[in-house]
């Protein structure tokens, strides 16, 4: 192959006023900050996990999951897990809508994408209130009974078992569902735009993109978090 073939000439060498891999300023910086973001969840996943097999208070067995998350609202009935797994369900859910409003927004499809993305933020909605409502009901102990609040699991005391299990329960699904919250902020910001027509004068649906890859992210983090505190 010759010497001529490699040359850089001004039409093939990247001036840099574009991105060298056909991907928008926005997108690339998402995909930094999911990166780094996700170092941080798995920092906190590999720290339960040493903390859990370790096993630092001696004595202190760390509970099973299906022995603490046992609740379902308006019932007395035990159904291990599946309280969490039916939050587990919505997300997923708003994961797939919120696909169907990217593709929406690909087709310059305004009403659809309208549609998609109301239902990605009820779906967040739905799980915020869902988290709160689990919180209480650690929180007032194992008989459930949040009106008693009675022998309470805090940062300092937990009759589940050892302290660091409350711990990381307060912080691991706390900074998470911190991004929950800040995903369904984002989407309504986003959605009241696309509702005023803000992206389909520019001719593109790109910030619909753009939330979507976080919402995506927060959707795998929660697998994630489900599966190894809730299930392992």
């Amino acid at each position: 192959m010759s010497a001529a073939t490699h040359e850089i000439t001004q039409t093939n060498a990247w001036d840099g006023k574009e991105s060298p891999f056909k991907t928008s300023y926005g997108k690339l910086m998402m995909w930094f900050f999911l990166v780094s973001d996700g170092l941080t969840f798995g920092g906190l996943l590999t720290a339960l996990g040493y903390a859990k097999f370790s096993n630092p208070e001696a004595g202190m067995a760390w509970p099973s999951g299906e022995d603490v998350f046992f609740h379902f609202p308006f019932t007395h009935t035990e159904f291990p897990l599946m309280y969490v797994a039916f939050m587990t369900f919505i997300l997923i859910v708003s994961s797939v809508t919120m696909v169907l409003a990217v593709e929406a927004g690909h087709r310059m499809d305004k009403r659809g994408v309208i549609k998609w993305l109301l239902w990605t933020v009820l779906g967040g909605a739905i799980f915020l209130g869902s988290q709160v409502w689990e919180w209480a009901t650690f929180i007032a102990g194992p008989d459930g009974n949040i009106s008693t609040w009675l022998d309470n699991a805090t940062l300092a005391h937990n009759p589940y078992g050892p302290t660091l299990y409350a711990n990381f329960f307060f912080f691991i699904t706390g900074f998470h569902g911190f991004h929950v919250f800040t995903g369904v902020l984002f989407n309504s910001l986003v959605l009241r735009n696309v509702i005023r027509g803000v992206y389909h004068e520019r001719g593109h649906y790109e910030m619909v993109e753009k939330v979507g890859l976080y919402w995506h992210f927060v959707d795998l983090v929660w697998v994630f978090v489900f599966t190894f505190y809730y299930l392992v």
